[in-house]
């Protein structure tokens, strides 16, 4: 087995759209691998603590959904750090990835929710996330 396969030559040469954009994305992997560790790590993965949710009823499966959550934000930042540190060519599609994915959560957050109006501490935050995601889009174009 060659490892190295698994980080082939960086492909950063390729990579002519604004830095801003790169180390914007950098600062999404850090706002999404942070909040993956609470989810993780925390004893009630922030459900509660920071989330505000009850968790009389149904505790063990609402906290293991916010570990499988925090798991693949963890995974997701961890790819989002490859492309800022080894592979800027791909910080366009990323960032189209982020725009795909933040629009979703707002959509699931404001527009389609059925939680009779709860809404978790980042729905506000996804207000600005989308826009900002899109900004840096288009820079990196």
């Amino acid at each position: 087995m060659d490892f190295a396969n698994l980080f082939p030559a960086s492909s950063n040469a390729a990579y002519d759209g604004s830095i801003l954009s790169a180390w914007y994305l950098g600062l999404m992997a850090v706002l999404t691998i942070g909040p993956g560790c609470i989810h993780n790590f925390l004893k009630d993965g922030g459900a509660q603590s920071i989330a505000g949710l009850r968790l009389e009823r149904h505790q063990r499966l609402i906290v293991h959904l916010f570990a499988w959550a925090g798991a693949t934000q963890i995974v997701w930042g961890l790819a989002m750090v490859a492309v800022v540190w080894r592979y800027q060519a791909l910080v366009p599609l990323v960032l189209a990835l982020l725009v795909i994915e933040r629009s979703l959560h707002l959509w699931s957050m404001w527009i389609g929710s059925k939680s009779g109006g709860y809404r978790p501490p980042e729905a506000h935050v996804t207000l600005a996330l989308v826009p900002a995601n899109l900004l840096f889009l288009l820079l990196s174009l």
